[in-house]
């Protein structure tokens, strides 16, 4: 059945309690680490941990290199609250789970949003490494992360979705990624559901409809962002050629090393967002 309000307060309540007797001062960023990106989290400082287990009415990560834990501390002085593990449709969880942090993040205060993702690429642009600010999405599923009833405080049933990549948010990072000596490519995330990689036939049919990053995360907790008026920077990072792109077989294990790979990159980026924010 589906989450109440009282158990999204019940979940804030909980969070707050334990960054609140940590002596850290509440955030109003939260980072969503996407695959292979997750050792963020470990760079910050005088920081908390909360295991997901733990918090009433979350979800669990059952993704084996995914931690599991929420991670508040300082990232240059800036309190940051940090998600490092995450919750996908094709771990059997329905679509509302997979978004119901986001509802937590606007109780708890967060006032702006980063979601980041591992993402084949389509575009012929596009390298392994590559990291691409997500301007817009498809998602072909007919299932929505708020289908059922409406819980009002979050916002209306029918919202627009124009703006919720917010661009300001995306300038701000291609000039800062500028400032660091690379480029920060555009890009627009289309969503399967995996756990299997893309035939290359979808590919080739997302590529058609305008698609040029595929993955199996993101969207269902940015649709809930929306509704909730949460501005979203939406980064994915390219750690592979999509399906018929290249020939060459798509493996988790290449995912994770591209990860690792462009590591230090994607934290002088997300470092440089977050001091400016």
């Amino acid at each position: 059945m589906k989450s109440t309000f009282t158990d999204y307060v019940e979940s804030a309540d909980f969070i707050r309690a334990k960054i609140t007797a940590a002596g850290l001062p509440m955030p109003e960023l939260a980072i969503i680490l996407g695959s292979g990106l997750g050792g963020y989290a470990e760079l910050l400082d005088s920081s908390v941990t909360i295991k997901y287990a733990d918090i009433p009415h979350f979800p669990l990560s059952t993704v084996s290199y995914q931690k599991g834990e929420l991670v508040c501390g300082f990232r240059d002085g800036k309190p940051v609250l940090a998600m490092n593990g995450r919750f996908h449709y094709y771990e059997g969880w329905e679509m509302w789970q997979t978004a119901y942090p986001v509802g937590v993040f606007k109780l708890l205060g967060i006032n702006n949003l980063i979601i980041t993702n591992a993402a084949g690429g389509i575009s012929n642009d596009y390298r392994p490494g590559d990291l691409v600010a997500v301007t817009d999405h498809i998602k072909l599923s007919p299932d929505s992360p708020l289908r059922g009833a409406n819980i009002p405080e979050f916002g209306e049933r029918f919202f627009d979705m124009q703006h919720v990549y917010d661009k300001s948010l995306a300038a701000l990072a291609k000039s800062k990624a500028a400032e660091l000596g690379f480029e920060l490519k555009e890009g627009v995330y289309g969503y399967m559901s995996g756990p299997q990689y893309e035939t290359p036939a979808e590919i080739r049919l997302l590529r058609t409809l305008g698609a040029t990053v595929v993955g199996m995360s993101t969207v269902a907790e940015v649709i809930f962002a929306a509704q909730c008026r949460l501005p979203v920077l939406c980064i994915s990072c390219v750690s592979n050629m999509a399906a018929g792109i290249t020939g060459a077989a798509i493996t988790e294990e290449e995912v994770l090393a591209t990860g690792r790979i462009v590591s230090q990159r994607f934290t002088k980026l997300i470092d440089a967002v977050v001091g400016a924010v």
